[in-house]
């Protein structure tokens, strides 16, 4: 079985965010609850992503402050 080859268009870190933004707009479009907070952490947990992978990324590579 092969795997599925697919060229994205943005990058991988553009993604992130684009998710990030996604999910936070469809959090502030909800009533207040568990669905909305459970949106609001993934978008966090994606805002964290994009900022390991900038330092991954980065030639110095020092410890997040």
């Amino acid at each position: 079985m092969q795997r599925r080859s697919s060229k994205h268009m943005l990058s991988f870190p553009d993604r992130l965010e684009q998710e990030g933004r996604s999910l936070k707009y469809r959090a502030h479009t909800i009533r207040r609850g568990k669905e909305r907070e459970m949106l609001l952490r993934k978008a966090s947990q994606l805002e964290t992503a994009v900022q390991i992978n900038e330092w991954l990324s980065s030639p110095n590579q020092q410890a997040p402050k």
